[in-house]
């Protein structure tokens, strides 16, 4: 029995409060430096290193620990240890962030200081990264896209796990116009990737079936002949493999999508993790992708284009949905596109030429979208928002001038989906072009949505 008014005792220590990253200045985790040390050596281990413990002996090389190969190692590796460890303290000691008013503000250098100020109304998105080797020490790397070239993402690394979590939540409430101890938004799970189907899908492929079967064609020839020489050439074509599923398995697996107010929530990754947050609108262009063993079960896969991710970046990001079903995808666009239905676009097929005899392209718009369909063994449905246009042009090139032909480009920033219709007839795709760009200036008029989606 408890005293009248009291309850159990407590257990464990007391949670601690929130840190608001608006109150003082902030630093990286204090095993920043350690990691970024230890990293150099292994490095320095590996490529020179490792070497001064070999010998000469008679029966060739090997590793003897003898004193004097003991005291040329430590000589070597101990200055690079030492200058390793300082230049990791000098860098994190060197860098301090802050959130002031409406701007991420970024600090660095210590002989000579450099002020970043990144208006948060501008940031694309903010993702959550836990390297293996941060796992280890519970922490994660925040980074934070913006617009505007290769050179516009700011990273964290590395922060506690639960102050990463925190600086995304604050960096996306403020970002949306809210106060920034506003709680971290609830979400809707909306659909999550099985790894037999993800495993499936990776190996329904025509590229990954031919490339096994060549590949069994060369290890049975080697065995049969007894020719050694097929491996020079069957090994390519292993790493092609392991490329083509191992890479996509390890990054996508666990993937689950959950929608949000602050956005979509993407979730994924086995020796990496990664959570993603897309705010709204950031999406720009959307590509719904069905190749020919897919369509037999039904699936398909979301690439898109977000502004802020260029390159390497890009290419680890433009996955929405790496496989589901087609009327799932198809939902999934529709989410990132509110109020829109790209099945319902009407569709006009391109003028039959000798240039492309056995391409299929189609082609229309409504008041909202534009969509294009292509490909006959790959099938690809491209859609684009008129309010996310940049722009409309047309290009013509020497055998398309001389068929009468066409190609109208609907610009997005760059990205895996770039949306064209192809091969129209030069009446039709100026007529396309004309109309693309009126309702393009009518959606950005009309466009309610703000830099600050929640106000």
């Amino acid at each position: 029995m408890y005293a009248p008014g009291y309850g159990p005792p407590p257990y464990g220590p007391p949670p601690k409060p929130p840190v608001h990253f608006s109150h003082g200045v902030h630093r990286l985790h204090m095993a920043t430096p350690v990691i970024n040390a230890v990293g150099v050596v292994v490095i320095a281990f590996v490529l020179g290193g490792y070497s001064l413990l070999l010998t000469q002996t008679a029966d060739g090389v090997a590793v003897v620990l003898t004193p004097a190969v003991i005291a040329r190692f430590l000589l070597v590796m101990l200055p690079v240890s030492v200058v390793a460890a300082a230049i990791g303290f000098w860098i994190w000691w060197s860098l301090k962030f802050w959130i002031a008013g409406d701007d991420l503000v970024v600090e660095t250098g210590i002989l000579r200081r450099r002020n970043r100020r990144i208006p948060l109304a501008h940031m694309q998105a903010v993702d959550v990264v836990r390297p293996l080797v941060s796992r280890v020490f519970g922490l994660a790397e925040v980074r934070v896209e913006l617009a505007g070239g290769d050179q516009a993402e700011t990273k964290f690394r590395y922060l506690g796990r639960p102050l990463a979590e925190q600086l995304r939540a604050e960096l996306l409430a403020r970002a949306a116009g809210l106060p920034g101890h506003t709680p971290e938004a609830p979400e809707r799970p909306y659909w999550r990737v099985g790894f037999g189907a993800l495993l499936g899908s990776q190996l329904m492929k025509l590229p990954v079936i031919g490339a096994l079967m060549l590949f069994v064609a060369l290890l049975a020839f080697g065995v049969a002949f007894g020719e050694l020489g097929v491996l020079a050439a069957a090994l390519p074509v292993l790493l092609g493999l392991a490329r083509g599923v191992i890479a996509p398995l390890v990054m996508h697996t666990n993937f689950t999508a959950a929608l949000s107010p602050d956005g979509l929530r993407l979730r994924y990754g086995l020796m990496e993790t990664r959570m993603q947050t897309v705010p709204p609108g950031r999406v720009q262009a959307v590509r719904v992708v069905e190749p020919l063993l897919w369509r037999g079960t039904g699936w398909a896969r979301i690439d898109v284009t977000v502004a802020g991710y260029v390159g390497e970046r890009q290419a680890l990001s433009s996955v929405l949905l790496p496989v589901a079903p087609r009327h799932v995808a198809l939902q999934m666009v529709g989410l990132v596109f509110p109020g829109t239905n790209a099945e319902a676009v009407p569709l006009l097929p391109t003028p039959r030429s000798w240039l492309a005899p056995f391409r299929k392209g189609e082609a229309g718009t409504d008041d909202s979208l534009f969509v294009t369909r292509r490909g006959r063994v790959c099938r690809r449905l491209d859609v684009i928002a008129h309010a996310r246009a940049q722009s409309v042009r047309l290009t013509a090139g020497p055998l398309q001038r001389l068929l009468g032909l066409g190609t109208v480009h609907i610009d997005a920033p760059p990205g895996p989906v770039q949306v064209a219709a192809e091969d129209r007839e030069l009446g039709e795709a100026r007529a396309i072009v004309e109309s693309a760009a009126g309702r393009a200036h009518r959606a950005r008029a009309t466009d309610i949505r703000t830099e600050r989606w929640a106000r």
